[in-house]
């Protein structure tokens, strides 16, 4: 992998984010009542929003407006995903690094960073740490380095793969790496990822330039945001996007999220699986510019409103926000969060309570236990589940959204949530969070309206407590 992109990589990729639409869009006046009623409406027959319909939900005003987004986005969370929230730990192979983007610490120009890339014995030892804990789901983060070369990447999947610790393993294993080229994307797609992330950060043009030194790869904009175009024509059908919210308006990158959303649903046939909104955080050698920073009601909108954009895409919440913003945000359509979470290289397998900034991207604000947060999220009623059969089954893509749209994945997300949950409170929770998960099972099953599900669900509850027997998926 070069430092600076092949032009020829990026030929005939489209620019489809035009900045001066989507900026008239907010300049609109604020929608009346029967505009945004309207589009509560129509969100919840689980239809996507256009572009200008998201722009409507932005442009509100009104308290009272904004309180009615947010039920529609708890509503339409239960709708879809019921109360299940899936868990996974970000492993950090990498920080070498090209690039010189001047939000991040571990960008080319810090001198203050230990650089590290985990060998196969480092990236054993992180894993067997987080199977340890009782993860089963992963991303590995590399930096933007010819070191970390698709066939790097796609060795360190396959020793993720092969590492066991008793009953532990890992069974899905996501990427957020450099964007590839077609040949390198088949490389990494064959070792069998999950899920390859690419966060374009900002979607707004100069910003991105400001950001962004054109002397790097990652200056390249167009070759960024053609990433996941060229993963879906080398066979990678579950793809992840997001920006960093704080480096320009939050509502312009909502709205050229989805945007981009919409762009590789049409040309493709199927949308990004999951979107990621990360806010900027405070960092090794980083100042910070404090214009677009975004306030935590302005962080709860965002969240509202992107659930009621793309009603079938995972809402990724990260370790960036704190416990209480984390809690107060799930339910207003999150799917996917992060637990236990060390963003330092070998920051699992030697766990202290304290970060180490010379070793990690960023500051993180929640550092709590896999099982604290597992005990919190059943005492607020969330199922937590660890399951991967979608990505091990292939209902990946269009052939997860013939699952996803007609409302079916309920009955298979809730009954591999249960026993999946099941595994960690036997092999790996405290007395407490065991205490509380039973109960939370038990009133599960109750709610499965199937009785010949509700029984096979319960039969292999009963493997699984009574035997070695485990990975008993739907």
């Amino acid at each position: 992998m070069s430092t600076l992109p092949d032009m020829a990589l990026s030929a005939g990729a489209s620019d489809f984010i035009d900045d001066a639409k989507l900026c008239a869009l907010l300049k609109l006046p604020p929608p009346d009542a029967a505009e945004v009623s309207d589009v509560l409406a129509k969100s919840l027959t689980k239809q996507p929003l256009t572009v200008a319909e998201v722009a409507a939900l932005l442009r509100c005003t009104d308290p009272a407006q904004h309180e009615q987004i947010f039920e529609t986005a708890r509503q339409l969370k239960r709708d879809v995903y019921g109360n299940r929230i899936v868990l996974f730990a970000p492993l950090y192979v990498g920080n070498h690094c090209m690039n010189d983007c001047q939000y991040c610490a571990f960008r080319r120009s810090n001198p203050d960073v230990e650089r590290q890339s985990l060998t196969d014995a480092d990236v054993r030892a992180e894993v067997e740490a987080l199977e340890r804990e009782g993860h089963k789901r992963i991303i590995l983060v590399f930096g933007e380095h010819p070191q970390y070369s698709p066939e790097f990447i796609a060795r360190t999947v396959h020793t993720v793969y092969e590492t066991r610790n008793g009953q532990g393993e890992i069974r899905r294993v996501n990427i957020n790496a450099a964007p590839l080229d077609e040949a390198g994307y088949k490389v990494v797609h064959q070792a069998g990822i999950g899920t390859f992330q690419v966060f374009q950060e900002t979607y707004h043009h100069a910003t991105y330039a400001r950001y962004h030194p054109a002397n790097t790869r990652k200056g390249d904009y167009l070759y960024r945001l053609d990433a996941l175009s060229r993963a879906q024509r080398a066979g990678i059908d579950d793809v992840g996007i997001g920006a960093l919210f704080g480096l320009y308006d939050w509502r312009f990158e909502v709205l050229a999220l989805v945007e981009h959303g919409l762009y590789l649903q049409q040309r493709f046939g199927v949308g990004p699986h999951t979107i990621s909104f990360p806010r900027i955080q405070q960092a090794l050698g980083v100042d910070l510019d404090e214009q677009y920073i975004v306030s935590d009601y302005d962080f709860k909108r965002l969240v509202a409103t992107l659930r009621l954009a793309v009603p079938y895409t995972g809402l990724i919440l990260t370790a960036r926000e704190s416990p209480e913003i984390r809690r107060e945000v799930l339910g207003f359509g999150v799917s996917q969060i992060d637990a236990g979470t060390r963003i330092e290289l070998g920051g699992y397998s030697r766990r202290t309570n304290a970060q180490c900034p010379v070793r990690e991207q960023f500051r993180i604000a929640d550092m709590r236990s896999l099982d604290d947060v597992m005990r919190e999220l059943i005492e607020d009623e969330y199922l937590p589940s660890f399951c991967t059969a979608c990505y091990r089954l292939g209902r990946t893509g269009e052939h997860f959204m013939e699952f996803a749209i007609p409302g079916f994945i309920q009955n298979l997300c809730t009954p591999n949530a249960l026993t999946t949950l099941m595994e960690y409170l036997i092999d790996y929770a405290s007395p407490a969070t065991r205490a509380v998960g039973v109960k939370i099972i038990e009133r599960e099953l109750e709610k499965i309206p199937q009785a010949a599900l509700r029984e096979k669900v319960k039969q292999r509850l009963r493997q699984i407590q009574e035997t070695d027997a485990r990975d008993l998926y739907f």
